[in-house]
């Protein structure tokens, strides 16, 4: 049985940004990359830390995407959970049907 590929995808807080890009960075026995971009979080849940994340009414957040095996994920997310404890950090995880690059 092969480990089917997922997409695990993580919403991080403008303030944990580089010490959540920094642990992946060094899981390398897992990660060999990430992808990252800028996202703004609404909703009843979401937390808005500085002024102006309350002026403009959205926290300002980074969504980070990582494929890997999904036995992989599971393993980084234990990780991810020790390190980042407390910090209501987002997640999840989809399948990945096709994975590769274009040359």
């Amino acid at each position: 049985m092969t480990d089917q590929p997922v997409c695990l995808t993580l919403i991080v807080p403008h303030q944990l940004r580089d010490e959540v890009f920094d642990h992946l960075a060094e899981q390398t026995d897992l990660v060999s990359g990430f992808t990252a971009s800028q996202g703004s979080g609404h909703g009843t849940e979401i937390r808005l830390l500085t002024a102006a994340e309350r002026v403009k009414g959205h926290a300002d957040q980074t969504v980070v995407q990582v494929v890997l095996a999904r036995n992989d994920a599971s393993r980084l997310l234990d990780r991810l959970r020790v390190s980042f404890a407390g910090t209501k950090l987002v997640y999840w995880t989809m399948p990945v049907t096709e994975f590769g690059t274009i040359d």
